[in-house]
């Protein structure tokens, strides 16, 4: 819901919602979005899909620059190879390369509509033979797959952002589900931030998984937090999985893999990741901070896990080196010894947080009259945005390592079913 209001912001959320008015609002918003698809013009899908019948194809739909593509390939290779072998060979872009034909999964098409970051994905995806840089909502037909992935945009959730209930971004996801309906894949991975279980008291979730049960599948969703799976980095997401209904494979959301239990592995640092860049940490952003940026700590030690990777140079985190920041006031913090003595964590710092091997290249475009800082924050939007991709490993593990075992019968049992209409 929200209201007119004068001023910077065009609209701001109304504090108290109707539950029933949400449901209303949600339907009629869903109803609005299939209608919009149904009046696209065809698409030309006539180019070659790669696809490999003795491998899971798999659609990448917001795909950004890849980091749940690359971590599901890595599950793949992980299935195949064994997670010590692809360990080794991840090292290396050459080995990688030359070896990742071996995976389980191979992606076949990609779409998005940040034009550096689709930049990215082909430099590191180079046999995703087509990909798209367009608008989700003006594809009218999506290639047949075996999976489909990505993680819908999600500004209008977002704690940190407005969280209207009617915000368009919101409805991204119902384009999602048409392409289940139109391709019925075996599996589906979703990926949200936290702040989408509690919009629209929690309303906004409970249809979002009733529209993915529609489309006929199995759901089920849990809040992770990056760090319990070997990410330096405190960042709770929401995934939402999908199993068609008529395969019989119970998803169950992977254990953490770190933390401080005595099975599990220490929670990895600040200091392991990116100690030895301490006096060679390549570009970052530069510039003052706002009050709005030192109205918190931004600032962690070496021994904890950093703040949550923004999509913004400007919001990076500071790194961990020098004093600490010094609490005045009310959301009033200071950096001791003046700005000069900290900086904002740099890029090559950034993506080894988010878990991307230093080979994995960012694009920031061919625009030479932006300054320095535009041309890096392309970079930090791109890497801010991305799943982890060791979390988007660990999620897509139990698919893996449960389709290897029954490849032959999901090729046999690929759906060409009639396609079937949330909306009937």
């Amino acid at each position: 819901m929200k209201i007119a209001e004068r001023g910077r912001a065009k609209f701001r959320p109304l504090k108290e919602y109707d539950e029933k008015q949400i449901k209303d609002l949600l339907i009629d918003k869903i109803y609005q979005e299939h209608a919009n698809s149904q009046t696209l013009s065809d698409q030309d899908f006539s180019d070659t899909f790669c696809r490999k019948t003795y491998k899971l194809n798999l659609v990448s739909l917001f795909s950004g620059c890849g980091g749940l593509d690359l971590g599901f390939e890595l599950a793949g290779l992980d299935a195949i190879l064994g997670k010590g072998k692809t360990d080794q060979l991840v090292l290396s872009r050459n080995s990688f390369f030359e070896n990742r034909h071996e995976s389980l999964f191979h992606t076949i098409y990609s779409i998005d509509m940040f034009k550096e970051a689709n930049q990215s994905y082909k430099l590191n995806f180079p046999e995703t033979v087509v990909q798209q840089e367009m608008d989700i909502r003006k594809v009218k037909d999506f290639p047949n797959c075996d999976i489909i992935l990505g993680g819908f945009p999600c500004p209008g959730f977002s704690e940190a952002g407005p969280r209207l209930i009617d915000d368009e971004r919101n409805f991204l996801y119902i384009h999602f589900i048409r392409s289940l309906i139109k391709t019925k894949p075996s599996f589906f991975i979703a990926e949200n931030v936290k702040g989408m279980l509690t919009l629209g008291k929690g309303e906004v979730i409970k249809q979002i998984i009733q529209d993915f049960e529609s489309a006929g599948y199995k759901v089920k969703f849990k809040l992770v937090n990056a760090r319990d799976f070997g990410v330096p980095q405190i960042r709770e997401r929401v995934f939402i999985v999908g199993v068609r209904e008529d395969i019989d494979f119970d998803y169950q959301f992977p254990d953490p893999t770190h933390g401080n239990g005595k099975s599990q592995q220490p929670f990895v640092t600040l200091h392991d990741v990116i100690g030895d860049l301490e006096n060679d940490p390549g570009e970052c952003y530069e510039g003052s901070y706002s009050p709005i940026y030192l109205s918190r700590n931004r600032k962690k030690t070496w021994d904890e896990q950093s703040f949550t990777i923004q999509a913004s140079g400007r919001q990076a985190p500071l790194h961990p080196g020098g004093e600490a920041m010094k609490k005045t006031g009310t959301d009033q913090w200071i950096l001791p010894g003046g700005e000069n003595m900290h900086r904002r964590l740099s890029v090559k710092e950034i993506a080894r947080i988010q878990t991307f091997p230093d080979w994995f290249q960012f694009s920031e475009g061919n625009n030479l009259n932006i300054s320095k800082n535009g041309r890096l924050d392309k970079i930090y939007k791109q890497i801010g945005n991305a799943v982890p991709v060791e979390l988007a490993r660990a999620i897509a593990t139990p698919i893996a390592q449960w389709s290897v075992k029954n490849l032959n019968n999901i090729i046999d049992n690929r759906s060409t079913s009639q396609q079937l209409s949330l909306f009937d």
